[in-house]
């Protein structure tokens, strides 16, 4: 695991194509050997052969998904896809450790959605009035979130009333508006032209808000108030809006808290089980304290698979998987696991700052937040950092809408990585040269000159501009091989 998160970081040097797809390749190894090697442990615990059918099912799904993947899109990132089908092994491996029938259901529903966001970097290409949409996403998101509080629809869970159930299949809005709210952020920003358009995106997303806090889910709240305040300071570039956004989010909250309290009686358990979970270790404090007691039992190298008892801490299939991880596979895989998320999360960003197209920059910066942000309240729930909020951690812990959303946020960034280097905007680099005056004009009819001295000193502005033009081309063919082979960092 150690190896592997070093190659995460490798990757995302300026290195020769070369080297980095050799370290791509090691990665890959290190994956399947990891992989291998915890499921024949789950065998040789439990020996039951349905788990070696389902680890051989595994395999070949992500062989012929990362293979097929990028002979198709030759422009997609490999460390995206590396990570991602890590991450969703790692789960699977653990909801097998915990509960069997879960992982088959997350597996089965992540095989899907593999197949159907593999259709996005296609999408992304052909169909560019997305960026248009923005009645409709704020229309649809808000509309979609609403249908929790539908009577025998919406569910309420561990307090919250932030689920829906239809034909048995439950799900959570949340997971699918956060979607929807990155792409309104993203195109509202694109066509303000003005204070007004600016202060009409500022109440519908103030809206998304309210929903969420009306359906007591305080931790998407918050994960929706993130990705506003950070898409609104890269859309208008003003540090106020950090200093601000921290401030006034801090007073809402606080006095938000102090007059919904009762409202908010689970969130009042949270936060005394944070504050102190050994007090009320026999209540709401059980589970931090369990948690936290797992963590501790399994120090650096942990117990080992199957060796501990992850199963004492309550949701720990879900949203405390995480110490399940620290306490069987050791404290330095967990570390390991946050080091590969952060890689991730470079990269994205990374992503954001190449892309030319200011709509998908925003979109990508956008889920960046929402995927980092995301972590830190699981991780940071699971250790007593902060009070935990009920997310996921993301494609590792069981949840269908989670795994869902993410693999589309996922599908989405490499369809902006497929963007880029499919050298869509090439016509806007030429337009831009050509006004620049370095790019070889084609002339389509020979200008007719009424004496010998117009003629003349036409060819000699001709020329200056042809002389100008060779002098930037060397200059820019001298600086790009000064660089290493940074076009690697996109894709293969």
């Amino acid at each position: 695991m150690v190896l592997y998160t070093v190659k995460c970081f490798t990757v995302l040097k300026p290195v020769a194509a070369e080297r980095k797809r050799k370290a791509l390749n090691v990665q890959i190894f290190y994956v399947f050997m990891i992989h291998f090697l915890c499921y024949l442990t789950l065998y040789l615990h439990y020996e039951k052969k349905s788990i070696i059918v389902f680890y051989i099912v595994q395999m070949i799904v992500s062989i012929i998904y990362m293979v097929s993947y990028h002979a198709i899109y030759k422009g997609s990132s490999r460390l995206i896809t590396n990570n991602m089908s890590f991450l969703l092994l790692i789960g699977y491996v653990m909801l097998t450790r915990l509960d069997f029938d879960l992982a088959k259901k997350q597996f089965l529903f992540a095989t899907i959605m593999l197949v159907v966001t593999a259709f996005l970097p296609l999408f992304i290409m052909k169909f560019p009035q997305v960026r248009n949409w923005n009645v409709f996403y704020a229309i649809f998101g808000i509309g979609f979130l609403a249908t929790v509080f539908i009577p025998h629809v919406g569910v309420d869970k561990y307090g919250s009333n932030n689920w829906i159930s239809i034909a048995g299949i439950s799900m959570q809005p949340m997971e699918i508006v956060k979607i929807v709210f990155v792409f309104f952020l993203a195109s509202s920003f694109l066509k303000a032209k003005n204070l007004k358009d600016m202060t009409k995106t500022i109440c519908v997303a103030g809206l998304f808000m309210l929903v969420l806090v009306a359906e007591t889910d305080l931790g998407g709240a918050v994960i929706f108030f993130m990705v506003f305040v950070m898409m609104l300071y890269l859309a208008t570039g003003k540090h106020i809006i950090l200093i601000g956004g921290g401030i006034g989010g801090s007073v809402v909250a606080v006095v938000g808290y102090m007059l919904l309290k009762s409202h908010f009686g689970h969130v009042t358990m949270r936060i005394d089980a944070w504050l102190n979970p050994l007090k009320y270790i026999d209540g709401s404090g059980y589970q931090v304290a369990q948690s936290l007691f797992a963590i501790g039992s399994g120090g650096f190298e942990g117990s080992g698979l199957c060796q501990g008892s992850p199963t004492s801490i309550p949701v720990v299939s879900s949203d405390f998987i995480f110490a399940a991880i620290c306490e069987e596979l050791g404290v330095i895989f967990g570390l390991c696991l946050l080091l590969m998320y952060l890689s991730c999360f470079i990269y994205f960003i990374n992503i954001s700052m190449k892309i030319r197209d200011t709509f998908y920059k925003n979109v990508a910066f956008g889920f960046t937040i929402c995927f980092i942000f995301q972590i830190f309240l699981n991780v940071g729930g699971v250790v007593k950092f902060i009070p935990s909020t009920g997310v996921t951690l993301p494609l590792v812990s069981y949840g269908v809408s989670s795994v869902v959303s993410t693999l589309i946020m996922f599908g989405i960034i490499q369809g902006i990585c497929v963007l880029e280097n499919s050298g869509v905007d090439k016509n806007v680099r030429q337009k831009k040269a050509v006004q620049s005056g370095w790019a070889e004009q084609e002339v389509t009819e020979r200008p007719q000159y009424r004496d010998e001295d117009e003629k003349k000193q036409n060819r000699q502005q001709k020329s200056e501009q042809d002389r100008r033009g060779s002098e930037k081309k060397s200059r820019r063919y001298a600086d790009r091989k000064k660089q290493p082979d940074t076009d690697e960092f996109w894709g293969e």
